[in-house]
């Protein structure tokens, strides 16, 4: 049996079951035949994506990173592909005001060595001034090429919140697939990893056994639960202290980790510039 002593067979309060090894094997084994249904639809979507037509633009627009002014061409280092992602900006406001949601995006794309290996070159975009851009990049410890998109206009510039990806062919540039929202979670590991887990992201929205609610902005499920709350992506900024907070002592959560990260008292923003 998988339960201790003090820990009674049957249902927990906002927890699955407990049942022993055997029965835990098969309810695994059943729920394993529509995970590789859902992989393989994911194989055929996949597909579909790679046979979209594609709209050319032009190579030649220039963008600014720490090299000055370069053609968008520049940003596929000789390769054939480039992903990009378009990182929202906000004017003026402090790295604690950026944008948490194009954080956790970024965050995750720290490291393109792998898409690299397979001839695909990676670059963050955003529409925030180059001297504005340039402290937050070196703040964050982002690696990748960062390059401000500011007046070019769309599919390079535009709109921005999206992943990209772009194919070149000698001096030509063509745009073969965009995505934003929900779309842009394929690159964060940890939410796969959350939606793993007995509690998931902690979201009001995620359909969990009775009793794992919680109420409120960030409400305490019960006890030895982790909080929940009705604002998506609610933990993605936190305080000094960790706690999750969308109030002017936050700032998004990979921040706290850079060298001298203090508290503050205001996100400093003053209207975005998307």
């Amino acid at each position: 049996m998988t339960t201790a002593p003090d820990e009674p067979t049957g249902v927990l309060p906002g927890r699955p079951p407990v049942v022993d090894l055997a029965t835990w094997q098969a309810a695994r084994d059943e729920l394993l035949v529509r995970e590789k249904a859902h992989t393989r639809e994911g194989d055929a979507i996949a597909a579909a994506l790679r046979r979209l037509p594609m709209v050319e633009l032009d190579g030649t627009v220039e963008v600014v990173g720490a090299d000055g002014p370069v053609p968008f061409l520049d940003l596929f280092q000789g390769r054939d592909e480039l992903v990009v992602y378009q990182h929202m900006w906000h004017d003026g406001a402090p790295h604690q005001g950026q944008c948490e949601g194009c954080t956790t995006t970024a965050w995750h794309l720290k490291d393109s060595v792998y898409l690299n290996a397979r001839g695909v070159s990676f670059a963050v975009l955003t529409t925030g001034p180059w001297d504005e851009v340039a402290p937050y990049v070196a703040f964050m410890g982002y690696t990748e090429p960062w390059y401000s998109v500011r007046e070019v206009p769309a599919p390079v510039g535009g709109a921005m919140g999206y992943l990209a990806c772009f194919l070149r062919d000698g001096d030509r540039v063509f745009l073969t697939y965009s995505t934003t929202g929900r779309g842009n979670e394929r690159v964060n590991g940890s939410l796969a990893l959350l939606d793993m887990t007995p509690y998931g992201r902690g979201e009001a929205w995620e359909d969990r056994p009775e009793g794992a609610t919680g109420a409120g902005e960030a409400g305490e499920a019960g006890e030895g639960h982790p909080p929940t709350s009705a604002r998506p992506c609610w933990y993605w900024r936190s305080d000094a202290d960790g706690n999750a907070t969308w109030g002017p002592t936050s700032r998004p959560v990979p921040q706290w980790t850079r060298p001298r990260a203090t508290p503050v008292d205001t996100l400093g923003r003053r209207g975005g510039h998307h």
